[in-house]
């Protein structure tokens, strides 16, 4: 049973090349839906190729949203993301249409899931931004260690990168002498949307075989020349938009003549190991519903009957 007065939001996720695109298309149009980009790379501007982006055709089928926000040369957080989502959202529903979130940034989904105020437990700026301070110069994951110290409940269900949250319960500790996990924290219940999430399930090895083609299209298209493009523009090699797979590859092969052949396998290996991190995230929400594989070609349809078969709960 789904919660009641709760606006649903459709999602799909799940790993890299598993069809989330084209299978978003086709709900979106039979749903009236609204694509929400839940994906930490789209949001960049310039970068086309190396994270997939929709085409402009498949833009022009459906409304996209939090695609090609940000400039390649500026940072971007989760807590940003789930802000400006949070009012897409809300634009989405008060239109009177579906909000459809694609992608496959974990984080961003748990941002949008659990509120980040933590209850109304007390909070200090100058403690945060001291605890921020640390997390620049020292790196997330010593923050994270620490945070294992002093409440490993709370630090093995928060990923080292998830920053504001691990900023946060280090916050809690400070103030009140007492870890996050003795205080009633946010739960899946506490989320202002009712979620109804969906993945597709490939066996590894077709799983990998799409990668591998989708790197090989990725530099058919001129990835290679995007990344060049990026840099003749003032984007720095260490920009954090950079640092993402496809990116990251290439940069030496721009800038120190590494060979090519060895950075499109780095890339592919780089893939497939991220996939199987993505896996790992969504296995645990047991919110999704996986759809087999051989099932891909009724998936629209049995995502679109669910949801018309639920709708009369709200």
């Amino acid at each position: 049973m789904q919660t009641v007065n709760k606006p649903r939001v459709l999602g799909l996720v799940g790993a890299t090349a598993s069809g989330k695109t084209g299978l978003s298309l086709a709900v979106a149009q039979a749903l009236n839906c609204e694509i929400v980009c839940l994906d930490s790379m789209q949001i960049y501007r310039r970068m086309d190729i190396g994270t997939a982006k929709p085409t402009p055709d498949e833009r022009a089928a459906a409304p996209h949203h939090m695609l090609d926000i940000v400039d390649p040369s500026e940072p971007f957080s989760v807590a940003e993301y789930v802000s400006r989502a949070h009012t897409v959202i809300a634009g989405i529903i008060s239109r009177g249409r579906i909000p459809l979130l694609v992608g496959g940034t974990g984080l961003y989904l748990q941002g949008l899931t659990l509120p980040m105020d933590y209850g109304g437990l007390p909070s200090d700026p100058a403690v945060r931004e001291r605890l921020t301070q640390e997390s620049m110069q020292l790196g997330t994951h010593a923050l994270h260690q620490r945070l294992i110290q002093i409440d490993p409940p709370t630090a093995s269900r928060l990923h080292p990168h998830d920053v504001r949250r691990v900023i946060r319960a280090l916050e809690i500790y400070e103030l009140t002498g007492m870890p996050m996990s003795a205080h009633r924290t946010p739960t899946q219940a506490d989320a202002p949307y009712d979620f109804q999430l969906y993945a597709m399930d490939w066996p590894r090895g077709e799983l990998h075989a799409r990668i591998n083609q989708r790197v090989d299209q990725m530099m058919q298209d001129g990835l290679l020349h995007e990344v060049q493009a990026l840099l003749c523009s003032g984007v720095s090699p260490n920009a954090q938009s950079m640092q993402g797979l496809g990116y990251k590859e290439l940069l030496p092969v721009l800038m120190e003549n590494a060979p090519l052949e060895t950075a499109v396998e780095s890339i592919k290996t780089g893939t497939r190991n991220y996939a199987r991190r993505q896996l790992i995230w969504f296995r645990r929400d047991t919110r999704i519903r996986w759809i087999a594989s051989d099932a891909r070609a009724d998936a629209a349809q049995m995502i679109v009957r669910y949801w018309e078969e639920n709708r009369h709960e709200y």
